[in-house]
């Protein structure tokens, strides 16, 4: 069997994640900047029956990022699904008037250049299968900035950009880009935005292989 990475793997949606892909026979990769918390989530996935291995990734520094997907699928096999979901740091969420070009390196680094270093790293492995998922979660200023957020705004829709480019041009290769949108947080208990739900939405956007973006709940116009 192959391998789901998931970048930015916390208990919450990277846990649930990793329960559902597990399911399926997928050994998984959690990548983290911190060691020890992917470590313990390991062990209890683990201890519910699902092969995972903890490694530690810097999205903002490329070498660190490609360094552990390349011992995740060295440990665990090809990747043949990756999820890109860290959640961006506060300060990437000053108000737009607030926000000077040097605030921006920090989420262009985050949201832009960690994503394409990861997809530039699992995307041999991918076309060596002969096929493979790249699913990208961001919050719902990817697809309506928010001007308090300007940050995440600016950078998750240079994000949505790249995976949507990637969606089309990677179709005939059998790999496939898509996005899930979150508006709001996720929410334990809630109907559609809980850990366990968002999983099963984003196992059935890697199933179904059919539109790039889809929506957590409806976002208004």
């Amino acid at each position: 069997m192959t391998t789901i990475a998931i970048v930015g793997a916390g208990a919450g949606l990277g846990g649930a994640v990793a329960r559902r892909f597990g399911r399926e026979g997928f050994d998984v990769a959690l990548l983290s900047r911190t060691r020890e918390h992917v470590d313990a989530l390991a062990t209890d996935l683990g201890g519910e029956g699902v092969n995972a291995r903890g490694f530690a990734a810097d999205v903002t520094d490329p070498a660190s990022l490609s360094a552990a997907l390349e011992s995740a699928a060295s440990a665990l096999g090809p990747v043949e699904v990756l999820q890109y979901s860290p959640i961006p740091h506060p300060d990437y969420m000053k108000p737009v008037l607030e926000t000077s070009p040097a605030d921006i390196e920090g989420p262009l680094a985050f949201s832009v250049v960690g994503p394409m270093t990861a997809v530039g790293q699992v995307l041999p492995g991918m076309r060596s299968l002969g096929r493979g998922t790249l699913l990208f979660v961001n919050g719902g200023s990817a697809v309506q900035p928010h001007p308090d957020r300007a940050g995440t705004s600016i950078a998750f829709a240079a994000e949505s950009a790249y995976a949507r480019m990637l969606h089309d041009a990677l179709a005939d290769e059998r790999i496939h880009a898509a996005q899930l949108i979150i508006p709001g947080a996720i929410t334990a208990g809630d109907p559609r935005k809980a850990p366990s739900v968002l999983a099963e939405t984003l196992w059935g956007m890697h199933r179904d292989r059919t539109e790039f973006r889809h929506y957590a709940e409806p976002m208004d116009a």
